[in-house]
């Protein structure tokens, strides 16, 4: 594995991170989950991300459970805020009631004393950024978190954020979590400079594009029994991948990976990690077996004529459109 610093600072972070949407507390079984968190852990993965509102806390609670075991100081754990936890005006957002509260949920859930990263989810256009930034200070200053950051926030929003923060003194927002792969890449168009003029690094989560880059969805076919695709439970975003062309695409992009001897999966997981803004792509896993193949993309090394062939390829791509 291979390690990047998170922004400018200087929590160092594995290229490849796990998280728990979809899966972890959801789809995949507890003992299972597990399995693939401790294969994650001896591979060298050492950034594990969740949030409070994966299948209502649940998911904290798996990860939280399967990382008990290790040395707390040997691994990144990042948890995140927003969505409604419960029917009461203020169980949602980023008000200061709810942030920590809500800080207070998460670590018990976790089985922890402290979140190494603690991150906004969405950003709420009903709570003064500024509260929510002293709140996120105060947890920081009591110890229960070690560092801050956003998750989907605009371009402007990150660097009002960043010019409020530095006139208040507060600590810096070290990080923002956007969508990132191949074919979702809006963060090229000024989150990324944004980012580092303020000294945030990505830690992009769907960098498989919701497994439409492992090369198991094939055009003309019906879906995999027992893919993401398949189950009702979680295949409300997947399907608006779905389409002819997309996985047309998807299929020549698996053969370009074939050339460098390849799969489709760590060909994009390497492609994303081109950037070097991006400090962790975060996969997700149901299977241990996952995670021992996505790991290998650190070790890959895009030509710029391997670029120029993949940019042309996602070319004849167009009006396309996935739900968030």
């Amino acid at each position: 594995m291979k390690y990047r610093r998170l922004g400018n600072s200087g929590l160092k972070v594995s290229e490849i991170g796990l998280g728990s949407w979809l899966t972890y507390g959801t789809a995949t079984e507890a003992e299972t989950a597990k399995e693939c968190i401790h294969k994650a852990y001896e591979a060298g993965i050492n950034f594990f991300d969740t949030a409070n509102a994966y299948n209502n806390g649940e998911a904290e609670k798996v990860m939280g459970d399967a990382l008990k075991g290790y040395t707390r100081s040997s691994y990144v754990l990042a948890t995140k805020l927003f969505f409604p936890m419960g029917s009461g005006p203020n169980d949602r957002g980023l008000s200061r009631k709810h942030i920590v509260e809500q800080c207070d949920a998460s670590l018990k859930r976790l089985g922890t004393d402290y979140i190494d990263l603690y991150q906004c989810h969405r950003f709420d256009s009903e709570t003064p950024v500024e509260e929510t930034l002293r709140a996120l200070d105060d947890l920081t200053a009591q110890g229960k978190v070690l560092y801050a950051g956003v998750s989907e926030w605009t371009a402007a929003q990150i660097t009002d954020a960043a010019a409020i923060g530095k006139r208040l003194n507060l600590r810096k927002l070290i990080s923002n979590q956007p969508i990132y792969n191949m074919f979702e890449r809006y963060i090229e168009r000024g989150v990324i400079q944004a980012c580092e003029q303020v000294g945030m690094g990505q830690v992009v989560f769907s960098p498989l594009a919701q497994g439409i880059l492992t090369g198991k969805y094939k055009p003309g076919q019906v879906v995999p029994a027992g893919s993401r695709a398949a189950n009702d439970k979680t295949n409300g975003i997947i399907n608006s991948y779905l389409r002819e062309d997309v996985l047309r695409v998807a299929e020549k992009l698996e053969q370009l990976a074939a050339t460098i001897g390849a799969s489709l999966s760590q060909f994009a997981l390497a492609w994303v990690l081109r950037q070097p803004n991006v400090s962790s792509a975060i996969i997700g896993s149901s299977r241990p077996a996952q995670i021992e193949e996505n790991i290998k993309s650190v070790d890959i090394e895009l030509t710029d004529e391997l670029l120029s062939q993949t940019e042309a390829i996602l070319a004849e791509i167009s009006g396309f459109a996935p739900m968030r």
